[in-house]
């Protein structure tokens, strides 16, 4: 099985380091291409650098993966999914694992992730395709973003973190995918804990807001200040929730289709012309 692996935290991130060696040991042909620069929150954007109409990418070797090929590219991860798809990086792949992510991705909050995005957008052109996340950020981290201090302190304990907890699940959850609707992507988000404190893996609905809710703290003259607070009304049984328990989670998801059933009354959006 041929697996490209990438991430919205960059290519130096030690999620992608760890997925990418859970999954070479399970057996498959793993190419590893990721943003050369953190791309977190860019959810399935089509973006990159560009000079003379061409795309930076420049090859890297990973610490602990001698013999697999890694691409540092200057694009979002959406941008590399489809870049891999079109053999960019060599044959196709018929998986594309995306994180391990800095962060969960829960609740209807994944539609600003770029670790979800990637993975959205791997499907859309033909891929199966699996997002995972590790859930390393409180509250009063999160409440820092804006200043960058939340990433800072995560960096500096990232060697402490579970990354292998995460990356064994995904790697587990691989023999299944070929069984699945092809535009299915699975959403795996795990506690930041060794795989033998975990309560185990969970079926999780998408709660209605994520970890997190952003809102306006301050509005001032040229300039507005935005806070995050604890999301609220999570139901039983929602990813958040479940996650606070210590249980991973799995939510399938599916990106973009179409609403049917919904009815509009099409003449009365026409000027001159009466409804019905």
């Amino acid at each position: 099985m041929r697996v490209l692996i990438t991430n919205d935290d960059g290519i130096d991130a030690p999620g992608i380091r760890a997925l990418a060696l859970a999954t070479r040991r399970w057996g498959a042909d793993v190419v590893v291409a990721a943003p050369a620069k953190e791309a977190s929150g860019s959810s399935a954007s089509i973006s990159a650098v560009e000079e003379g109409g061409r795309v930076m990418v420049e090859e890297r070797e990973l610490p602990g993966l001698e013999g697999v090929k890694a691409y540092a590219v200057a694009g979002s991860p959406s941008f590399i999914a489809i870049l891999g798809a079109r053999r960019a990086f060599g044959d196709a792949p018929e998986v594309v694992l995306s994180g391990v992510n800095r962060g969960a991705n829960a609740g209807q909050a994944v539609l600003h992730s770029g670790t979800v995005g990637a993975a959205l957008t791997a499907a859309e052109v033909g891929c199966r395709a699996i997002a995972v996340s590790l859930d390393v950020l409180t509250l009063d981290a999160a409440s820092a973003t804006t200043g960058g201090a939340a990433i800072a302190e995560l960096v500096a304990n990232e060697s402490s973190r579970h990354w292998e907890t995460a990356a064994g699940l995904a790697v587990a959850l691989l023999d299944q995918l070929t069984g699945l609707p092809p535009e299915t992507v699975l959403n795996l988000n795990v506690p930041d804990l060794p795989s033998d404190q975990l309560r185990g893996l969970r079926r999780a609905s998408l709660a209605r807001f994520g970890q997190v809710q952003m809102t306006v703290a301050e509005m001032g003259r040229g300039y507005v200040r935005m806070a995050l607070a604890a999301g609220e009304g999570n139901e039983p049984g929602a990813d958040v929730v479940l996650l606070g328990q210590r249980y991973a989670t799995l939510t399938p998801i599916r990106g973009v289709s179409e609403a049917t059933g919904i009815e509009v009354d099409l003449d009365a959006a026409l000027p001159g012309r009466p409804s019905g």
